[in-house]
């Protein structure tokens, strides 16, 4: 297709050509999502179907190394770690109590030394080894939530530690990939250097909470004074963007300061007219991110029996290690599986540690399919089995307006 020429041959994109690319990646992305949604699925795999059936390996639509494109699709994710963090209740959390704890640690520590070793065992190096052990650990808290909101079940205990779990797992990911990406980037890999990093990354969050508590809020009160409701959120967004670039210039991640600045807003009494303007905004950045990570997956690289094999050894170890981790905590008498099978789903942010090791030359093209391939069928299986091990309740309430963010309000 003359996209892909055209960026193969380092010609610039024309505004035709550009415009005629946005319409292919949001038509694709929005019909192939509600097809998902209509077969139970979550809306991201139909996202990551688009991406896919889009890029150079079947239509040759979407090259996925057009910058412009790398740069939208980077916006989508800050904005998607930013929603998150609006979406996070903090004190809820710390109602959870040990067993959420419990959960969310066995559900990092287990997948990852699994995910580490069984890479090695396969023939993959150091390094593509830990970002496929580092992939494994995080679960979509956005997925689980949803469906356990369309099944009634919020309130049940099950869904809250799973829930809480969820989010910690989000959290304890999010410093992991700090710490990846730094060695990634040529930082020496010793308990030193990983404590150093952990703490960077933890103490950038913890301090941007903690000075954004005393800081933002009387900030915004004024604005919602003197302002209209657009220019609360567009603060909100320039607030999102500059800890963004805070936290990279001290050697963290940009998606770390994206979700410090989520968690600085969201109890703030203007969190929802902030949350609704990143919500349209999403509509159109969040979508380009997941098809942009479809269209680098290679179809081809699946008629490789290697990355098969670790394709399909990476989908073991994933759904071993988390559905152990919902018996982590033994002393709960609650239903055991329904925690395990609701931490399975890895969701976007498997797919931006994935991107991550792409990006930075980490991973092959086979190994990048291989992760991807094991996030879409995690992210898959989950809903329905949820359905099965967690039934409807015959009261349940219909889904709330808002997607996640009414779910976690109500929660």
């Amino acid at each position: 297709m003359f996209l892909v020429a055209a960026a193969a041959d380092g010609a610039a994109m024309t505004v035709p050509e550009f415009l005629f690319l946005l319409v292919a990646i949001l038509v694709a992305a929005k019909l192939l999502g509600e097809l998902a949604e209509k077969i139970g699925q979550p809306a991201v795999l139909g996202e990551l179907l688009a991406g896919v059936l889009l890029g150079t390996s079947v239509l040759g639509i979407l090259d996925p190394g057009v910058e412009v494109i790398h740069l939208l699709a980077e916006i989508g994710v800050i904005l998607l770690l930013f929603q998150i963090g609006l979406e996070t209740n903090l004190p809820r959390l710390l109602k959870v109590g040990p067993a959420a704890v419990a959960v969310a640690a066995t559900g990092v520590i287990v997948p990852f030394v699994l995910g580490y070793y069984v890479s090695l065992a396969l023939g993959l190096e150091v390094m593509p080894a830990i970002v496929a052990g580092a992939a494994l650990t995080a679960t979509s808290v956005g997925i689980t939530a949803r469906v356990l909101s369309d099944l009634g079940r919020l309130q049940e205990p099950e869904s809250q530690i799973v829930l809480g779990a969820a989010v910690l797992d989000d959290i304890i990911g999010l410093i992991i990939l700090a710490v990846v990406s730094q060695v990634l980037a040529g930082g020496e890999l010793t308990a030193g250097s990983v404590g150093t990093i952990t703490l960077l990354a933890f103490g950038f969050v913890v301090g941007v909470v903690v000075l954004g508590g005393f800081i933002v809020p009387p900030v915004f009160n004024w604005l919602s004074r003197v302002g209209r409701e657009e220019t609360l959120g567009t603060m909100a967004l320039a607030f999102a963007f500059l800890v963004a670039f805070l936290a990279n210039q001290v050697g963290s991640a940009l998606i770390i300061g994206a979700f410090a600045a989520g968690l600085v807003l969201g109890p703030t009494p203007h969190a929802h007219v902030v949350e609704h303007g990143v919500l349209r905004l999403s509509m159109l950045f969040v979508p380009i991110f997941f098809v942009w990570v479809g269209a680098a997956v290679d179809v081809s690289t699946f008629t490789d029996p290697q990355v098969l094999l670790v394709g399909g050894s990476l989908i073991i170890v994933a759904i071993f290690g988390k559905f152990i981790a919902g018996y982590a905590p033994f002393w709960f008498k609650g239903r055991k599986a329904v925690i395990g099978v609701g931490m399975i789903p890895r969701g976007e942010v498997g797919l931006i540690f994935a991107q991550m090791g792409l990006t930075t030359g980490a991973l092959t093209t086979g190994l990048f399919s291989a992760i991807t391939l094991m996030v879409m069928v995690t992210t898959f299986i989950a809903p329905p089995l949820l359905k099965i091990l967690f039934p409807p309740r015959p009261d349940a309430p219909p889904p709330p307006p808002g997607g996640v963010s009414g779910i976690m309000t109500e929660a």
